[in-house]
């Protein structure tokens, strides 16, 4: 007599989350297109789709997707207390080894995501694997202040690994980000993730990407958001709370245990066939 076993419960191999802030004019294509990607590339991917408190028909859209596509995890955040909370509040329904983070506008290719998966994937597990917008198709304002922006971290903190401090997605071991205990609500916590890798001692692997323009919507960075990033930098930089923070940080990088299962880390990865290149920022 034959006895058929139950099939195994297998969780995904990568969890996003994406905070949607009242993006319905492009969930309904950059969510597809997304998880078709990892689909196709042979990847059980876990998107967390965030509704970052919308005031419009984003949570509806995020929630239609969700019954056509099983990768897709909707949540909803009552109030938005910015693009920060979104994130933070979408970290515990993740289930994957590896967590990244993505904005919902689709202005850097799924593919490519994909690609900076498979880079960190062959890893020790001790980095941080994010994109550089090498070539971005913004207007020359915008432009400016994201170099000023990147040159006032790198005053602050001269050994930071990383020429594209905001860059996403940002792609990393769930463990480590636990470990890292994140608190930014706002637009704050990519460099928090950023300081906090560097004072534990991650790798910064980036990958240069050509980053389109949003595909409908609106930024929602204004001139007010620039202020606030230079403000608060600044308390990053100088306040005993957030000192104690990145020591903190440091004690928690000694548990980080190495998986058995992966590969030695390479320093260099050349994707020839996208004509990119990914680097690990070495220590």
């Amino acid at each position: 007599m034959n006895v058929q076993m139950p099939a195994k419960n297998v969780g995904p191999d990568v969890s996003f989350i994406m905070p949607c802030y009242n993006e319905e004019e492009v969930v309904g294509y950059t969510i597809p297109r997304f998880v078709r990607a990892f689909e196709q590339a042979g990847y059980r991917l876990q998107l967390v789709a965030v509704d970052n408190g919308s005031r419009d028909r984003t949570g509806e859209i995020l929630r239609e997707l969700a019954t056509e596509y099983p990768a897709v995890t909707p949540h909803r955040v009552e109030l938005n207390q910015g693009y920060g909370f979104g994130l933070l509040s979408g970290i515990p329904l993740c289930t994957a080894p590896w967590v990244g983070m993505i904005p919902a506008d689709g202005q850097v290719d799924a593919e490519d995501v994909v690609r900076l998966y498979e880079a960190v994937m062959v890893t020790d597990g001790r980095v941080l694997g994010k994109v550089r917008r090498r070539f971005r198709m913004d207007g020359l304002r915008r432009k400016v202040v994201s170099v000023t922006y990147n040159l006032f971290v790198r005053l602050l903190w001269p050994r930071l690994e990383s020429l594209d401090v905001n860059g996403t997605p940002k792609l990393l071991r769930r463990d480590v980000l636990l470990l890292m205990e994140l608190k930014s609500k706002n637009w704050l916590l990519d460099p928090e993730i950023m300081i906090k890798a560097h004072y534990m001692g991650i790798r910064v692997l980036e990958f240069n990407a050509f980053a389109r323009m949003r595909g409908g919507g609106v930024s929602h960075v204004r001139v007010s958001t620039c202020y606030e990033f230079l403000k608060n930098l600044l308390i990053f930089r100088f306040s005993k709370e957030w000192r104690r923070a990145f020591q903190q940080a440091t004690l928690a990088s000694k548990s980080i245990k190495r998986p058995a299962e992966m590969a030695a880390p390479q320093t260099v990865i050349n994707l020839s066939e996208a004509g990119s290149a990914f680097k690990t920022l070495a220590d």
